[in-house]
């Protein structure tokens, strides 16, 4: 008779736990936004995916995403104001940087870029359907 209890009282903690597993997974994933397939004529696989973390805005390229075979391919954004700010290349000694994070002085994201710093040339590009805060707000 007790075995019944003790499997009820399992199976309630099994469902909770993937209640509160859920749950977690779709709050992350809100938080999410993704831009448009990257297009241009060296950058044209993956999409750019921006998030808060810890207070931080980032930004990472899906796994989908080649970095261009250039000398300096680097991150940059544009924002709504059409101003752009050029980050941290993908490229770094024993890798690629794949992510980056996005400094508090930039407000919002409408574009992500690929951008040769080398040649001085656009690589790709892919547009959010609206801009994303950066978790920052203006001082205007």
């Amino acid at each position: 008779m007790t075995i019944i209890p003790m499997r009820a009282g399992r199976l309630i903690q099994s469902g909770a736990v993937a209640l509160l597993f859920t749950l977690t997974t779709l709050a992350y994933g809100a938080d999410q936004h993704k831009t448009n397939k990257f297009e241009g004529p060296k950058a044209n696989t993956g999409m750019a995916v921006h998030s808060i973390e810890n207070g931080k805005s980032i930004l990472r390229v899906t796994s989908d995403f080649k970095v261009p075979d250039m000398p300096a391919p680097t991150w940059r954004v544009i924002d709504s104001h059409g101003n752009i700010y050029t980050l941290d290349a993908f490229k770094i000694k024993g890798g690629e940087k794949r992510e980056v994070v996005v400094p508090s002085y930039v407000h919002n994201i409408a574009k992500v870029q690929v951008y040769c710093a080398w040649a001085q040339v656009l690589l790709g590009e892919a547009s959010f359907a609206q801009p994303v805060e950066s978790g920052s707000s203006p001082t205007e």
